[in-house]
């Protein structure tokens, strides 16, 4: 069974589970507000999204669990919520008011702000606030789902300890991220290590949460660690390039936000590395620039393809990706055929994908 095929299966189910959690807490509630917060966020988390951390949480229990039986759905979606939750906060960070095409979280209620007059704190203050809550509820809200599944506590305590790894990592790598902003001698090694935190580290952990479910030996989780590390730096290089380079109708998202904020992506890096000392001034210049226009970022965008910084990163993932790929011969050996196929499938969608 390829991705795609997958993906069709479980994303209902996975939809379904979400909206059981908040359709629960908006029935539960009595307060008007409460009741429009969490239909806000329940129809952000279902606006749209590749659910791979979730399938992949549910791939990797299937592939060494002979009983397909469906008990994985509900814990699967904790590493949903934990996504969203590092998204919603990375939309206030980056000052991002759209995510796939859709208003961001904290855009939301600045237009709820706007759309019911209301008279405290300005609308933007106002949709920030919100939003900061919103990520903390989604976190908190993925933790209830191996608080309340068909597994044995043991098993549920183990997957609460992976969750946790998770949110750590990512925390540190989204600071390690807002640091780097301000450094201006980096490496690609410097990136690597802050996006195996940043992207890497929930992908892992959602394979090991499946597989721990499965109650896989340690030797099979090591190289399940490999594949997920290696398949989230594939997929953050990939996506600095549609962040640059990418149709906006296909992403959602518009190609000069990194730009303008000055994101140390695989890109600039590339570029700052590369480009002569004149290029790299000239380059710096824009960046450091708070004010960038459209033209400046039309610029550091020509700069980006004189250091063929977008082919430069491609070379680099495919380096992440053959790694994965022999990672993935071993776990082969354990694997059922099926969701060996997928996860095969899903490394050549993420190094080939368009959105």
């Amino acid at each position: 069974m390829n991705f795609a095929e997958y993906a069709k299966e479980y994303i209902p189910k996975i939809n379904n589970a979400i909206k059981i959690v908040y359709d629960s807490k908006i029935n539960s509630m009595d307060n008007n507000f409460l009741k429009d917060y969490y239909i806000e966020l329940r129809d952000y988390f279902l606006t749209g999204g590749k659910r791979i951390r979730p399938l992949l949480c549910i791939a990797a229990y299937n592939a060494f669990n002979s009983m397909k039986d469906g008990k994985i759905i509900q814990p699967s979606i904790g590493t949903e919520f934990l996504h969203n939750a590092s998204l919603i906060h990375d939309d206030i960070i980056d000052k991002d008011d759209f995510r796939r095409g859709k208003p961001a979280f904290h855009y939301r209620f600045k237009q709820y702000h706007q759309r019911y007059d209301l008279k405290k704190m300005v609308s933007e203050d106002f949709g920030t606030s919100i939003g900061i809550i919103g990520g903390d509820t989604s976190y908190f809200l993925g933790l209830e789902a191996f608080l309340s599944n068909d597994f044995n506590q043991d098993l549920n305590f183990k997957a609460i300890r992976y969750y946790e790894e998770a949110f750590n990592q990512l925390c540190q790598g989204v600071l390690i991220e807002v640091d780097m902003v301000n450094q201006k001698e980096l490496s690609m090694e410097d990136y690597i290590k802050m996006i195996a935190l940043k992207t890497g580290a929930l992908i892992e952990k959602s394979l090991l949460i499946g597989a721990n479910y499965a109650k896989v030996e340690q030797s099979y989780k090591n190289l399940l660690s490999i594949y997920g590390i290696n398949l989230g730096i594939i997929f953050q290089i990939i996506d600095d390039i549609l962040g640059s380079f990418g149709d906006e109708n296909t992403t959602g998202k518009p190609t000069d936000g990194d730009i303008k904020e000055g994101k140390k992506t695989c890109l600039l890096i590339t570029a700052m590395n590369d480009l002569d000392d004149q290029q790299k001034q000239k380059l710096n210049t824009l960046i450091e620039n708070p004010k960038m226009n459209d033209d400046d970022v039309a610029e550091v965008k020509r700069l980006f393809e004189e250091a063929d910084a977008a082919n430069t990163c491609k070379t680099i993932a495919w380096f992440y990706f053959k790694q994965a790929k022999n990672t993935l011969s071993k776990l082969k050996e354990k694997m059922a055929p099926s969701e060996a196929e997928v996860f095969e499938d899903l490394l050549n969608f993420v190094m080939q994908r368009k959105f």
